[in-house]
């Protein structure tokens, strides 16, 4: 299991650090090309989302894979699953339900993780 989780946690982090730098490297008109959602958002609020992710995929692998503040692992996790949350409230409100089940598939592995990491299998 303690494999299963690692695998989840660096897939996951992988997907957070691809859209939080892309979200912090894009303009917010660039973003609305593709992602219509982000019109509802300030370009300060969209970066500020974006650092969210960077800093959520730093800490689901960095702190357990160095044995440093390992706890932070599991933190992250469920920061993952928040904003997840948050995501998919705003997708619900832009109508765009495809993008909820990607919401839910995301906040299913951060729960998983959470859950594995606080529980029978914390680094």
């Amino acid at each position: 299991m303690n494999v299963f989780l690692w695998v989840m946690q660096i897939l996951l982090a992988l997907v957070m650090l691809a859209s939080g730098a892309l979200m912090l490297a894009r303009s917010r008109e660039k973003l609305a090309d593709s992602m219509t959602w982000v019109t509802a958002f300030t370009p300060a609020q969209i970066k500020g989302l974006g650092l969210l992710k960077v800093l959520a995929a730093i800490g689901l692998v960095l702190p357990a894979a160095t044995g440093i503040a390992p706890i932070w692992t599991p933190i992250a996790a469920v920061g993952v699953a928040l904003l997840m949350i948050g995501a998919a409230i705003t997708h619900l409100r832009a109508h765009e339900l495809p993008n909820i089940v990607v919401n839910a598939v995301l906040f299913a592995l951060a729960a998983v993780i959470a859950w594995g990491r606080f529980g029978p299998y914390a680094c």
